[in-house]
């Protein structure tokens, strides 16, 4: 199944899984454990990669996600994802919800956006605003494991269709 993947070069692998995730020690650690014989195999072990990532990690991820709101540019495999994953809220509502939320905690809000309104994504980032640091740096994790676990199953889908 995974065949294309399983054989890619270690380099090409790890850039493939970039875009799901885009901290280096997360896609070497994946990329050593192949080879996957399922799908669902690979998501597994990424997410369970993923969930050993530090803070430190975590924050090189986020710098590679856009705000929210904001669309990706490029041909980049990550940047299709985000454009497809975000959804057209207030332009000028969010960026000062963005803004308010950077200097707050020091990085970008976000947030799991596949399959939500703008106006509940909004709220959001409203509510984070409440959280203390370590309470958000929590459900940043959360957010952001939901969406490496979404970009492996495309991932895995289209290895397996190519």
């Amino acid at each position: 199944m995974l065949d294309r993947f399983n054989s890619l070069a270690p380099e090409a692998a790890e850039e493939a899984l970039l875009a799901c995730c885009a901290s280096p020690a997360w896609a070497a650690r994946v990329v050593a454990a192949r080879p996957y014989p399922t799908s669902a195999d690979l998501v597994v072990a990424g997410v369970n990669a993923f969930d050993e990532l530090g803070w430190s990690d975590l924050r090189q991820v986020l710098a590679a996600h856009p705000r929210v709101g904001e669309r990706p540019t490029g041909d980049a495999t990550e940047a299709a994802w985000s454009r497809h994953e975000q959804v057209e809220v207030s332009a000028r509502e969010l960026a000062e919800a963005n803004e308010a939320y950077e200097r707050r905690f020091g990085h970008l809000f976000l947030v799991f956006a596949a399959g939500r309104s703008a106006e509940d994504i909004l709220a959001e980032a409203h509510s984070r605003l409440g959280n203390d640091d370590e309470t958000e740096q929590t459900v940043v994790r959360g957010e952001l494991r939901k969406i490496v676990e979404l970009r492996l199953e495309r991932l895995a889908e289209s290895v397996e269709v190519a």
